[in-house]
């Protein structure tokens, strides 16, 4: 059985990764032999795919922020569609990464109507959508989507989606997640030390709109808390030298660690707190009872745009406050993300007990939104059966 798997950017890489083995599992119990080419990255590779084109460094978040990636995208898309002509899969599944995809669903209604195409992880137009278009579009190929967050489900189920809600896929990968005990012994976390993640970026826009805030924050913090030490996962590690550079300027006292030398997740489970864009992290954060502060910004003239031409209206940045669409974590976009602002936000959530108590009350009442166990396999077994 041969399945095309599209996606992109570091989060759609993992998420891809974690399908990837699912469907292999499920193979197996049905008696098939996969064969999985992607648009994907270095972790989709390691579980097992052969990769067309290497996408987890192209994405972008906003209008002016897209431009640089506008060539690379279509450049991607048009190999994955010339890929498509010329080796029909049995089945095609997009995950999230919205220009590309509809691009890539599109030609399959037109050209391969008789391959089945599953939407996984479907793009956010439930929480930011300016018009109907888009939906259309995705619901008019998708012949089966498989929803993360319930209110998702609804959204396209009301507007004629094929929907089946499968829960959140970080339940499945938080489940054998380290310890707070374990994760510190690991990392050498003195008992003394407030240990704080900084996830500044996953997208190069990011390094310049968030890094400096959440450093100067972090700067802010360190002179008001000594015994503080700041740990600072790659997403990518192009972004090295950057964040190497900001370290000795802001002068932190920090450490770096590679995505592959899979220490990110003993990073955030030996947390005591986080400053982190917004993005699947915040869920991951949640998950291990870690208190956070969410920020995001975009070029002011997307913003602008956004606001009065567009005239949209985003209740909230992070997927915790999503979940349950109210806010959990405080969150801090475009003019209100300031280095003070998320400075006195943290401070208060790092020394007020009452207040870090009321941050694990939240993140239970979200954890039992977002499904049971086993999300890869369902999900995996829901996408077979539109072959078998």
């Amino acid at each position: 059985m041969r399945i095309f798997i599209s996606t992109g950017e570091v989060s759609g890489d993992l998420q891809g990764s974690l399908l990837i083995k699912a469907l292999q599992r499920q193979a197996v119990a049905a008696g098939l032999t996969l064969e999985i080419i992607a648009l994907g990255g270095d972790k989709m590779a390691e579980a097992g795919a052969k990769i067309l084109g290497n996408t987890s460094g192209i994405g972008s978040m906003g209008l002016i922020e897209s431009l640089p990636y506008v060539i690379p995208t279509l450049r991607v898309q048009r190999q994955a569609i010339a890929h498509l002509k010329k080796n029909p899969p049995d089945l095609v599944v997009l995950i999230d990464y919205m220009g590309p995809n509809l691009g890539i669903g599109t030609f399959m209604k037109e050209n391969l109507p008789d391959v089945p195409v599953a939407y996984y992880i479907a793009p956010q137009e439930w929480v930011w959508s300016m018009s109907f278009q888009n939906t259309n579009r995705i619901v008019g190929f998708t012949d089966k989507l498989l929803a993360i967050f319930p209110e998702e489900a609804r959204y396209y189920q009301q507007n004629g989606a094929n929907v089946s809600w499968v829960g959140h896929p970080l339940i499945d990968r938080m489940a054998n997640a380290p310890s707070r005990t374990t994760a510190r012994e690991k990392l050498g976390v003195k008992v003394e030390e407030i240990a704080i993640a900084l996830l500044p970026a996953s997208r190069h826009q990011e390094l310049k709109y968030l890094l400096p805030i959440i450093f100067q924050a972090a700067q802010n913090i360190q002179s008001k808390l000594p015994n503080v030490h700041f740990w600072i996962p790659l997403s990518l590690e192009t972004f090295r030298e950057p964040i190497t550079a900001a370290i000795q300027e802001y002068g932190l006292k920090a450490t770096i660690v590679s995505s592959q030398q899979q220490g990110v997740q003993d990073i955030l489970a030996a947390a005591d707190f986080a400053i982190n864009k917004s993005g699947t992290v915040n869920l991951e954060l949640a998950l291990l009872n870690v208190p956070q502060v969410v920020v995001y910004r975009l070029h002011p003239l997307t913003a602008w745009i956004a606001r009065h031409i567009l005239k949209g209206s985003i209740p909230f940045a992070s997927p915790v406050n999503l979940v349950v669409m109210r806010e959990i974590v405080p969150e801090f976009l475009q003019e209100q993300a300031t280095a003070e602002n998320i400075t006195k936000a943290a401070m208060e959530l790092l020394l007020n007990p009452e207040k870090r108590q009321q941050t694990f009350t939240a993140y239970q009442e979200m954890r039992h939104c977002l499904g049971e166990l086993g999300v890869c396999d369902r999900t995996a077994k829901e996408i077979l059966e539109m072959y078998i």
